[in-house]
């Protein structure tokens, strides 16, 4: 694309734009021309919709694997639709699959047991919303972007419009839902051959169930009914690790499942 075709485009086609190559032709874009594109969450989301559209990442008209998350209860949940081509079940290889940062995060994943409509969204308290649940387990996600810059370093809202920088993710076996005292939770990952990391207790929302809420407001309203079996993952309990090349990266949550993958 030459310089004036770019400069032709809306802020927002431009970085749809430059997201879309960078997937299809497997290189990382230059985010420092977008640093000002992007100027509120629904541009964000607006992006993550386009791009899903223009490269047909999803099967369904509702994306069935999703991603969600705040860094406590007083923040705005982040949100991105999962491509079905990332989700993966464990034990999982990578493989070819594009991979700039490798980074990780362990989860708890949940799964809807039922259609839920915008209607019913909109009345889901935190408490209620247990009743939509029918299944959960243990989930790595694979942390990676599309821009050439460290995540560190990039702007909020342009991570946002790269489905909150998400590379691919590892689901469990599922087990029957229940309700948990989370704060006795114990989480292990191992990473190579480095030393383990253990926390106990550390989800930032003290829920992984919490933000269901948030999370199906922001679903039905931007694509209608979510249905029975569409799956999202809650949010690290170790932060952001650093993986490798080769590396195989497993996580166990005690009494709910353990999961693998091969880098």
């Amino acid at each position: 694309m030459t310089r004036s075709t770019t400069s032709s485009l809306s802020p927002l086609t431009s970085v749809t734009r430059a997201l879309c190559d960078a997937r299809r032709n497997v290189v990382l874009a230059d985010a420092s021309p977008f640093a000002d594109a992007i100027a509120s969450e629904a541009d964000a989301y607006a992006v993550q919709r386009a791009v899903a559209s223009e490269l047909r990442l999803f099967a369904d008209a509702v994306p069935r694997h999703w991603k969600s998350g705040g860094p406590d209860r007083e923040a705005a949940m982040a949100h991105a639709p999962l491509p079905d081509a990332g989700v993966w079940q464990s034990p999982a290889r990578a493989g070819q699959w594009p991979l700039q940062h490798r980074a990780i995060e362990a989860e708890i994943a949940l799964r809807l047991g039922r259609d839920v409509t915008a209607s019913m969204a909109a009345a889901l308290t935190p408490d209620t919303a247990h009743e939509l649940i029918d299944a959960m387990t243990v989930s790595i996600e694979l942390v990676d972007t599309r821009w050439r810059q460290p995540l560190e370093a990039l702007p909020a809202l342009l991570k946002l419009a790269d489905m909150t920088v998400h590379g691919a993710l590892v689901l469990g076996e599922w087990i029957p839902y229940e309700r948990r005292d989370w704060s006795a939770q114990r989480c292990v990952a191992r990473i190579g051959r480095g030393q383990a990391v253990e926390r106990v207790g550390t989800h930032s929302l003290g829920d992984p169930a919490w933000l269901l809420p948030q999370w199906l407001r922001h679903v039905t309203q931007a694509y209608g009914t979510v249905p029975a079996g569409t799956v999202v993952t809650t949010g690290s309990w170790v932060g952001l690790l650093k993986a490798a090349a080769r590396d195989l990266v497993e996580v166990e949550f005690d009494g709910v499942g353990r999961v693998s993958v091969q880098l």
